[in-house]
């Protein structure tokens, strides 16, 4: 069964430096672009991280400083990929805890503009997690009869999430779930919207999970001593707790959300770019 898009799909997988989507950097991205009518389009770049790959990191994806060195950095190739990422909406596998949050955080250092409204996000990893509990290679092996043997290579991976999206299509199309609640739907639906909602796990405003939607469409905090508190009663109450928030080491995104949430509490609307506080 072949996937129903009703604009371009980029499926992506990064490759990095380590795991720290504030202070770790890409070295490798793939991307494969799927059109409605079924055409492809792939993208694959090697890039200087600006900073020493771990050699932890490079046992684990085979790419090491001395690959990189003469390669372009992320902000060189920043608009290129804006313009072949335009009009997409985005998948990739566990893409909503680290892929998506590290892209934007080099997309905001970079100071080039990529917005993920009007964008619905698949996250392959958690349709199969809720459904399947298995690593990528076990997904493979599960969805598509195969062996994944070049694990760990961005493009190979790439491909492979690709390919699993669409058997978990054809195999839990019109599947009931059980939510946690106890309630039965049935959420897996040949459309990237309806997959969209099932594969996201929380209701994130800032995409690294320090800051949530609650029911009512408010940003709380999701972690420390305000955990479970929005975001305008804190800064209303403890003003101080803003100014440390942008001193410390949160994501560049989180930083621009709350000055964002800042400045609409002062009525002066949203931003939208970095100010040279948060670089």
């Amino acid at each position: 069964m072949k996937i129903s898009l009703k604009k371009p799909l980029a499926v992506f997988d990064l490759e990095t430096t380590g795991l720290n989507i504030t202070t770790d950097r890409i070295v490798e991205i793939s991307i494969l672009k799927v059109h409605p009518n079924g055409n492809r389009e792939s993208k694959l770049l090697r890039l200087n991280p600006g900073i020493p790959i771990p050699d932890a990191s490079s046992q684990i994806h085979g790419i090491y400083d001395s690959d990189v060195q003469d390669r372009p950095g992320f902000r060189e190739v920043a608009k290129d990929l804006v313009r072949f990422l335009s009009g997409c909406d985005l998948a990739g596998y566990n893409a909503i805890k680290f892929d998506i949050p590290l892209l934007m955080e080099e997309f905001l250092r970079a100071e080039v503009e990529f917005d993920l409204k009007n964008r619905h996000v698949v996250d392959v990893q958690n349709i199969f997690m809720k459904m399947e509990p298995r690593t990528l290679k076990g997904a493979y092996r599960f969805f598509c009869q195969k062996e994944l043997t070049d694990a760990h290579s961005a493009e190979a991976d790439t491909l492979a999430t690709f390919e699993i999206l669409e058997a978990q299509i054809e195999k839990y199309e019109g599947a009931e779930y059980e939510e946690k609640d106890g309630s039965i739907s049935t959420p897996v639906v040949n459309d990237i919207k309806a997959l969209h909602e099932f594969s996201k796990q929380q209701d994130f405003a800032d995409l690294a999970g320090q800051i949530i939607f609650d029911k009512e469409g408010r940003e709380v905090f999701h972690f420390g001593k305000n955990k479970g508190r929005t975001v305008e009663d804190v800064f209303t109450t403890e003003p101080s707790y803003y100014d440390w928030m942008m001193k410390g080491e949160f994501p560049l995104y989180t930083k621009k959300l709350i000055t964002s949430i800042k400045l609409r509490m002062k009525g002066l609307g949203n931003v939208t770019m970095l100010s040279n506080k948060m670089r």
